[in-house]
């Protein structure tokens, strides 16, 4: 008789150390959470209004660094969160995407209203101006830079391509690459917005 209850526990302390050992969560994206950067950003939104990570609390926060005159990686970003968050459900309801314009000379508060809200009317553009672009850039280790084009206005601007990816608590947790699938980074969200 007394070995049944010995077997029971340790079937029990078998189950508790896999438990202890499975590790962090199985996030698709970079894990960089306890960066040291990334932990600010105070812009004005697409409606006139500032805006800082905090006021987004509770939801799971997407930041991507762009301009809307970009050929190709920024509106490729924004096709792809778009399908994420519709990926979500009733989920995507607790996440917000922010577009922030590294161009501030040309991506004004009108042009970037149209531009974030043709992707999903809830995504919110962020602008500034030169030195506060320039700031919220440096404090994400975002690269960018200016190429000229056939006239003063035609310039293109080279720019990091990721994404960051903050969890409800205000905290910058993940790094998401430019073309991950949207079912990676809408399960990585999902992981965020249980907690994990």
């Amino acid at each position: 008789m007394k070995t049944l209850p010995t077997l029971a526990r340790l079937l029990l302390l078998l189950n508790l150390l896999l438990a202890a050992c499975s590790g962090p969560p199985g996030f698709k994206s970079t894990d960089i959470s306890g960066v040291d950067w990334g932990k600010e950003l105070a812009l004005t939104d697409h409606h006139g209004q500032p805006r800082r990570l905090a006021d987004f609390k509770g939801k799971a926060v997407i930041v991507f660094f762009g301009y809307t005159q970009c050929p190709d990686v920024c509106p490729t970003t924004l096709l792809s969160m778009r399908d994420v968050v519709d990926r979500l459900g009733s989920d995507g309801q607790r996440v917000q995407v922010l577009f922030v314009t590294l161009d501030p000379a040309r991506d004004t508060q009108q042009l970037l209203a149209e531009y974030v809200t043709a992707f999903n009317p809830g995504f919110i553009g962020l602008r500034g101006d030169e030195a506060t672009t320039a700031a919220a850039a440096r404090e994400f280790k975002v690269f960018h830079a200016r190429q000229p084009g056939s006239t003063p206005d035609s310039y293109s601007i080279d720019h990091s391509t990721g994404s960051y990816a903050f969890d409800p608590q205000g905290r910058l947790r993940l790094l998401v690459r430019h073309g991950e699938a949207p079912e990676n980074v809408a399960a990585d969200l999902r992981l965020l917005l249980a907690g994990k």
